[in-house]
Parts: C-alpha cells; sequence; structure tokens
C-alpha cells in the first residue's frame, strides 16, 4: 500500500537515508535528514518522519523526546504502517510487548504483507507466548517467503509448541524433501535430531526408532544417537538391541553411572546379587574404571560389602581424595554400612599410627608394606567428616584437629573444621576458621566465594563485601558489581543477613535485584528466537522456552520471595513509623544519664548516616557520569531500559506491603504450588487482608500438599477460630460461609478445633517440632493449659526426633516473645539444658557467656560497629539476631554495661 502522506523524490531520497543511517546506527546523520525534511514547511508536519526522527531519538537516550515526536507523527497519519511500527518499536524498547503488539497489529491493517512487520510480531508473540498467534503470523511469513529455511522450521515450531504433533511432522517431512545436503552437514543433522524429538513426543516410540535408524547416517552428534536408540529399544522392549548400544556407551564413558542403571534394565537384572556380578565382571574388565566399583557398594551386603569396602577406601585414602567421604555418604542411610564404615576406618587409623600400615603386619613390617605420611591425613580427615554427618562435634573436633597438627598447610583441613562449627551452631567459630583457609590460598575463587558465605551467615556484610572485591572489577564497588554479574547467592545470603540485622529496606533492596534478574533472563531470552532459528540449534531452543516458562521455579526465586515477603509482612505488622513514635515514648520515660548517653549515640548515628549519605550521593554521581560517558561513546541501542533506583528507605517504607508482598507470592503460586512454604505464606498474606475466601484456598491447598506438617496443622485451627468469630459477628455474606464449610468438612471431619490438637499431638508425641505446634496450639485455644503446653514443648528425651539446634531454638524463642505466656524460670532452666545439649552453640549461651566470650576474641559488634555492614541496631548484634533468643526482660547490667534486651524477640517465620 503507497504511503498516505507521499513525499517528493527529494525528500523521499532523504527519508531513505534515514532509513538506511538507523539500520547502521548512524543516528546523528540520520537527524540530520530529518531536519531537512522537517525544515520545509510543506512537511513540517510529515508524520513518518517525526516518527523516525522520534525512534532515532530513543536510540540516543532522548526517550521523552522520542514518544513525543513518534505520537506527533502518528497523530499527523494514523494511516500509516511505519507509524505505527515505529510506536511499536518504541513500546518493545520499553519492555510493553502486549501494547507493541497491538501497535505491530494495527500496523498489518494498513500494510498486511509486510515482512518486518509480520517477522516483528512473531517474535513478541512466541516471547509473550501467544503460540496461536505466533502459528497465524508464521504462517502469513511460511506463505510470503516459502523459499526460506526459517519460514518452514518456525512454521513447523508453532505447531510443535501447541502439540499439534501431527501437523509439525508434516512441515518438517515437507521441508526435508526440498533439501539437499552434502556430506557433513551439522545443521541437518540437528533438524533430524529435532524431528526424531517431536516424533518421540507425539507418542509414536517405533515411529521414533523407524526415522532414527533411516537417517542416523546423516547425525553428526553419534553420541545423541546411541543414547536415543538405547532409550527407545528399552522402551518398546527390545533388550539385546538394547545392550548391545549400551555396552558402546560403557566403552567409550565407562564412568557414565546412567549407562549402568540403563545396562540392569537391558538384562532384566531384579536381584542385587545378579547386579553385582555384573559390576565385578565390569571391574575385571577394566580395573581402573571407579564407577562400577563404587556401584558395588549400593549392592553388597554383609561381609561382601566389608571386603569392597575396604578395597575402596583404601585406593581414596591411599590417592587422597578429598571427596571420598561426600562419595560414600550416600551409604549412610544404611545404618549396617555405616556402622561397618566405622569400624574400618577405626581399624586404619589405629594401624597407621602403630605400624603405617592398613593392618596389623605378622612380622616386622616391611619398607614395602608401610603406606605414604599423608594417608593418617585423610584418615583422619575422614574421621572428622563422619562424626560432624552424626553432628558429633567433640570427636569431629578432635579428628580434624590432629589432622591439621599432621599437615597444617591444607585448606580443606579448614573449611572442614569451619563447617564443623557450622554445624555446631557458631557461625563466628566457623568464620574464623574458613577465614584461615581463605588466607592459606589467597587466589582460590572457591574459598573465597565460601569465606564470603560464611560471614554473611555472621551477618559481617562489610567484610564479605571486602572479601569478593578481590575478584570483581576494579573502580566499582563489589557489592555493584556482583549485583552486575547476577551474584544471586552472595545477594540471598545478603537479605537474609540484613533480614537478621532489622535492616529492612537493605534486605528488601537485595530481595528486588534478585527479581530483576529472573525478569533481565526472561527479557534475554528475546534474542535467541532469530539466533536459533538461524543457527538450527532446535533442540536446544525448545530446552530453553520450557525452561524460560518454568524459570521462577527455580531455589534462588523462591528463597529470595521467602525473605521478602517475610519482611513485608513484619512491616505491615509493625511499620517503621510506628517503632520511632514508641522509641520517642520510651526515650522520655528514661533515666537522664541513660538518656543523654542514648542521644550522644544518637547523634552520632545521625552523623555516621549523613556520612553514608553523602558517599552515597558521591557514588551514584560517579555512576551517572559513566552512564553518560558508555552512552556518548556508544549510542545506545532500543532495547536498553533504564530502571528505577533500588532505594531502601523508600522500600522500608512501603505504603502497601501487603500488596507487594502478593507480587513475590504469585509467581510461586504459579510455578511453585508443590513447595507447603507458599501456601503457608498466601495464608498469612490473607489473614492480613481478611479474605476469607483465599485463606481457604491456602489452608486447602497446604492440606493437599503436605496435611502432617505443624505450620498446616496450625494454619487449620487458626482459621476455624478466625471462622467462629466471623460467624458469631456475621463479618461475611451467608454463601461464604457455605463455601467454606463445604470445603473445610473433609479436613475437619465433625471434630472440634481441641479435638484436632489432641488427636495431632498424640500421633506426633515423638517428634519435637509437631509437639512444639501443637503446645502453641493447646495454648492459643485454652489459656489455663499452660503447664501441659510448656511441658509438651520443652520436653528433651532421647530418641526424641527433630531434636537439634534449630528446633530447639524455636522452642526457646517462643518462650522469649510470651506464646506461652509469662515463664521466665522456665525459660532459663530450659536455655541451661540445651546449652548442656548443644554446648557450641551460640543459641543457647547465657548473656555473660556471650559478652565473655565477644571480649576475649575481640570482635564483638560494638567496637566494629562501622564493619559489620550498615546495621540501624545499636545494641550487640548476637544479643539481637533473631537466630539467638534472648530472655523476656527488658535490660541488664552486666561489669557496668547497660544492656538493652528487647521483648519483641525478632522472628523470620511468618507465625
Amino acid at each position: 500500500m503507497p504511503p498516505s502522506n507521499p513525499l517528493p523524490p527529494k525528500e523521499n531520497t532523504l527519508f531513505k537515508r534515514i532509513l538506511k543511517c538507523y539500520e547502521h546506527k548512524q543516528y546523528k546523520y540520520g537527524l540530520k535528514f530529518a531536519k531537512q525534511i522537517l525544515s520545509n514547511p510543506k512537511f513540517a508536519e510529515h508524520g513518518e518522519t517525526l516518527a523516525m526522527k522520534g525512534l532515532t531519538l530513543n536510540s540516543l537516550g532522548r526517550k521523552e523526546e522520542a514518544y513525543e515526536f513518534v505520537r506527533r507523527g502518528l497523530r499527523n497519519d494514523l494511516k500509516s504502517h511505519v507509524c505505527w511500527h515505529v510506536y511499536g518499536l518504541l513500546q518493545r524498547s520499553d519492555k510493553k510487548y502486549d501494547e507493541a503488539i497491538k501497535c505491530y497489529r494495527n500496523a498489518l491493517k494498513w500494510e498486511k504483507d509486510n515482512i518486518q512487520i509480520l517477522r516483528d510480531l512473531s517474535l513478541l508473540q512466541i516471547q509473550m507466548r501467544d503460540l496461536e498467534g505466533y502459528r497465524d503470523t508464521r504462517y502469513q511469513l511460511f506463505i510470503q517467503r516459502p523459499t526460506q529455511r526459517a519460514s518452514w522450521i518456525s512454521f513447523a515450531m508453532a505447531y510443535h509448541l501447541l502439540k499439534d504433533y501431527g501437523m509439525a511432522l508434516k512441515i518438517l517431512d515437507s521441508f526435508r524433501k526440498t533439501l539437499v545436503t552434502g556430506s557433513y552437514d551439522y545443521e541437518h543433522s540437528e533438524l533430524l535430531l529435532y524431528q526424531n524429538m517431536v516424533i518421540q513426543e507425539s507418542g509414536n516410540l517405533q515411529g521414533a526408532l523407524n526415522h532414527l535408524l533411516e537417517c542416523q547416517d546423516q547425525i553428526c552428534d553419534l553420541l545423541s544417537v546411541e543414547e536415543t536408540l538405547s532409550n527407545l529399544y528399552l522402551k518398546l522392549g527390545k533388550y539385546s538391541e538394547a545392550e548391545e548400544l549400551i555396552h558402546k556407551l560403557l566403552k567409550r564413558n565407562p564412568e557414565n553411572t546412567m549407562y549402568y542403571s540403563m545396562l540392569y534394565e537391558a538384562l532384566k537384572l531384579e536381584t542385587n546379587e545378579e547386579k553385582l556380578n555384573i559390576l565385578t565382571d565390569m571391574v575385571a574388565k577394566r580395573p581402573r574404571t571407579s564407577a562400577p566399583k563404587r556401584l558395588i557398594l549400593n549392592f553388597a551386603e554383609g561381609e561382601r560389602f566389608e571386603q569392597e569396602a575396604d578395597k575402596y577406601l583404601k585406593t581414596g585414602l591411599r590417592k587422597g581424595v578429598p571427596s571420598l567421604f561426600v562419595d560414600v555418604r550416600s551409604l549412610y542411610k544404611n545404618t549396617n554400612k555405616a556402622e561397618t564404615i566405622l569400624k574400618l576406618i577405626l581399624s586404619y587409623k589405629e594401624n597407621l599410627e602403630e605400624h603405617s600400615a592398613f593392618s596389623r603386619p605378622e612380622g616386622v613390617a616391611n619398607e614395602e608394606d608401610r603406606e605414604p605420611p599423608c594417608t593418617i591425613l585423610w584418615t583422619y580427615y575422614f574421621m572428622a567428616q563422619h562424626f560432624d554427618h552424626y553432628r558429633d562435634t567433640e570427636n569431629a573436633l578432635k579428628y580434624i584437629n590432629l589432622a591439621i597438627d599432621h599437615t597444617p598447610t591444607l585448606v580443606e583441613l579448614f573449611v572442614t573444621k569451619a563447617k564443623i562449627y557450622k554445624h555446631a551452631g557458631d557461625v563466628y567459630e566457623a568464620f574464623r576458621w574458613v577465614d584461615e583457609a581463605q588466607a592459606l590460598d589467597t587466589a582460590d575463587r572457591c574459598i573465597n566465594s565460601k569465606c564470603a558465605k560464611y560471614m554473611l551467615r555472621a551477618n559481617l556484610i562489610r567484610e564479605a563485601e571486602e572479601i569478593c572485591s578481590k575478584f570483581t572489577r576494579e573502580g566499582v564497588s563489589a557489592m555493584e558489581n556482583l549485583n552486575e554479574m547476577q551474584c544471586m547467592w552472595f545477594q540471598t545470603e545478603c537479605a537474609l543477613a540484613y533480614q537478621r540485622l532489622e535492616n529492612w529496606g537493605e534486605s528488601l533492596k537485595k530481595c528486588h535485584e534478585i527479581d530483576r534478574h529472573f525478569s533481565e533472563i526472561i527479557e534475554d531470552q528475546f534474542d535467541f528466537h532469530t539466533y536459533c532459528m538461524r543457527k538450527m540449534t532446535l533442540r536446544s531452543y525448545v530446552g530453553l522456552l520450557r525452561l524460560e516458562d518454568v524459570l521462577r521455579h527455580h531455589s534462588f526465586y523462591q528463597r529470595a520471595a521467602k525473605c521478602a515477603i517475610q519482611v513485608y509482612l513484619r512491616l505491615h505488622d509493625q511499620p517503621i513509623k510506628d517503632q520511632k513514635e514508641e522509641e520517642q515514648m520510651k526515650l522520655e520515660n528514661c533515666d537522664p544519664s541513660v538518656m543523654k548517653k542514648l542521644r550522644n549515640k544518637q547523634r552520632k548515628a545521625q552523623k555516621k548516616a549523613e556520612l553514608i549519605l553523602a558517599e552515597a550521593r558521591e557514588a551514584a554521581e560517579k555512576k551517572d557520569q559513566r552512564n553518560r560517558s558508555k552512552q556518548a561513546a556508544a549510542d545506545q541501542e532500543p532495547d536498553s531500559l533504564p530502571q528505577d533506583e533500588l532505594i531502601p528507605e523508600k522500600l522500608a517504607r512501603a505504603s502497601d506491603p501487603l500488596d507487594q508482598a502478593i507480587k513475590f507470592l504469585q509467581p510461586l503460586q504459579n510455578l511453585a504450588s508443590d513447595n507447603i512454604d507458599t501456601h503457608l505464606m498466601a495464608f498469612e498474606i490473607y489473614t492480613r487482608r481478611k479474605r476469607p475466601l483465599l485463606m481457604l484456598q491456602s489452608v486447602k491447598r497446604a492440606y493437599e500438599t503436605n496435611s502432617e506438617h505443624p505450620l498446616v496443622h496450625e494454619a487449620v485451627i487458626r482459621f476455624c477460630q478466625a471462622l467462629d468469630v466471623w460467624k458469631k459477628e456475621k463479618s461475611f455474606l451467608d454463601p461464604v460461609f457455605i463455601v467454606i464449610d463445604k470445603v473445610m468438612a473433609p479436613i475437619l471431619g465433625l471434630k472440634t478445633p481441641q479435638q484436632l490438637n489432641q488427636e495431632y499431638l498424640k500421633k506426633h508425641m515423638n517428634n519435637q517440632w509437631c509437639s512444639l505446634h501443637a503446645a502453641r496450639i493447646m495454648y492459643f485455644l485454652d489459656k489455663s493449659k499452660q503447664a501441659e503446653a510448656i511441658a509438651v514443648a520443652t520436653r528433651l528425651d532421647d530418641g526424641l526426633e527433630s531434636r537439634d539446634i534449630k528446633t530447639c531454638s524455636q522452642v526457646l524463642r517462643a518462650l522469649a516473645k510470651g506464646e506461652f505466656g509469662n515463664c521466665e524460670t522456665i525459660y532459663e532452666a530450659y536455655r541451661e539444658k540445651t546449652h548442656q545439649l548443644f554446648p557450641h552453640a551460640l543459641a543457647f549461651i547465657s548473656l555473660e557467656q556471650r559478652l565473655m566470650r565477644t571480649h576475649i576474641q575481640g570482635t564483638t559488634m560494638a567496637d566494629k560497629d562501622d564493619k559489620r555492614g550498615d546495621s540501624n541496631c545499636d545494641d550487640d548484634p548476637d544479643l539481637v539476631d533473631q537466630d539467638h533468643p534472648q530472655p523476656p526482660s527488658k535490660a541488664v547490667i552486666i561489669g557496668g554495661k547497660h544492656i538493652k534486651v528487647d521483648t519483641d524477640t525478632k522472628c523470620t517465620d511468618p507465625q
């Protein structure tokens, strides 16, 4: 269709030059030619020229001017496909894909056969997963360009993604008939493998097998052919053919354990004895292969296991394999095998210490029978890991210290000692030892990263940043560079550390940064839609699309979302402004001398905050200058979109914390519905919003996911109690209560909350975690049962399940928060008992011990306030850390030092 407002030849030539300049990124020349056209009074309002000028300005980063010119051009020429196309490109650069699709469709109304518009539309449709629209658009492109390979492939893939496998295969077969292949054609090979994948997904396994046998000579990826054929033979029950191919695969790579599983199936092996015989033959044929030797341990029992384990452990200890314990740790699920391994290791240790050999010599030991001196070192190392696996801290420390005394320069020993202290509940001692490991090898990025992680677990944020700065770009802060590199493990640990320090703004900032990384990953797939078609990496492309569809199911996002939701729930319950008012009221009632000290501390904190703010502004100005210089040096692409700056103070004072929490929750509800935390967090959010049907939905989904989970049981009881109140007050219409009663009937079964709780407690009496929550509900339902509830929650019987540091600290926290009423004496008695059980755990030491410990180590946060990260806590973080529950008292004086202890102990749990 000709332009609705055509230009004369001279101006038309200039307009074509504008298009050419834009394609070649010569934006300044493009603006110059546009100015020549628009300076003519006759064409001052020429729509297409105005639109192209706006598009060029957008590429230079002048977004507001760009929108003004494009909209002005569109108003002057609403029937121009160029104006609509340009407006769509502008919307696409701002990631407004839905709006861009509307613009492209409007452009096609006036130019329905425009190839470029159709291509741009198809890219947006596959990006937004509008598969039916994508199929229709690719059909039009196929009609327009039937000789292009991308037209055929994209059209077939549209039907494949819609699961119309028959049509997809017809298109691919028709396309293959038009091809002429050479002796080596990788792209044709990938096309055949993709076609075979479509046949398999259609369910026609015999057809897939026939296709692969027919085309295997034309496929370059021989390993994929053999693996696919083996799987197809197994699925079709052709075991002899499968066995032959699997043996070829094992000859190619005998260390791949997946091939052995396929071999068991091909040989129809069911008993462990049959599998042992096959693996023994494999070892005899390939004595240097380690995979079958390790697999033998999975199936051997009794004396045979002891013999095979003896050989395997001796080889690993003799060679000094650091990962030996990790390799055999899965065997510890079998108690008998674990005892056998311990017996062997103890005998090795005793004989190596006395005779420098694994076994006791009958006569005088020859020099040839002696083991290398490092063998005893790796034996100590293995024993330390063994005892740490069972949380026997004292024995684990004993043997790791022996190993360090033997060889004090081995990095792995210090890392393992740090891990032992971490499992024992002492994050600061753990950090100290992993820091020693890092000092032994400062060039090792793995140890460096582990050291940073342990620092963050100890809330040492600033030190962790300094450690990471050794491997980040110079001239940029480590935190900023790690954000650019999308280092999400670091940001997640930072968010959790800030949450423990009650620095809500910084914690939310890290969570939002992680959320942006996932958005960027989803947006980055845009470039692959054309690339993969051009390079014919079709199987990988389909895998990419399917991965992107469930991207936020990843554990990185789940952890960040959980942290953000917990912080937003806390900010909803206790807004920051309310806290300041309470603190001011407390100051007014304080002793004058104490108030003077506090005000001096406040003035110092204010000066420090002003200094930090000035530094932040200076850093922001430098960052802006760098960005401007980059834009001046290289023209900015229209796809780049500047994002709003994340300001911690603004995030912490969100006017709608529950709405912000729901934004993090929705992807979890769609993609992580199998995670019980998703539904529990949804219940907490909707409880605060007083949305009964959404609360009902969350409770029902949580119950279906795991009906025995203690927090699910607690949510059911709380929902029942809220329902009784709503019915008495008639808070909602009768149909709402009818729906709730109908859905809850299978869950409650005509039982009262008290009966449900009594049955749950009786069923899970041997589990401390379940007993704790049942005891909380018991006291919640009937305050007169305080003594009974406390007795149930504070049991520490031998053999009690989940009697670990985490559960015991939860009990201590519940006592401190007053969830069982006033129980100061019980709190202290329980703390002393748990301290005896877990002597290294910081959660159970007294205030005096903690102060003495930090004074001796010289690492108290009061003395290193400016090194602990941007914490807004004035007290020792050990005293306010939510992982270290505090006694229910207001203040103590130790050694002449006034220490404030907040009775509102922090808790990350939504409860």
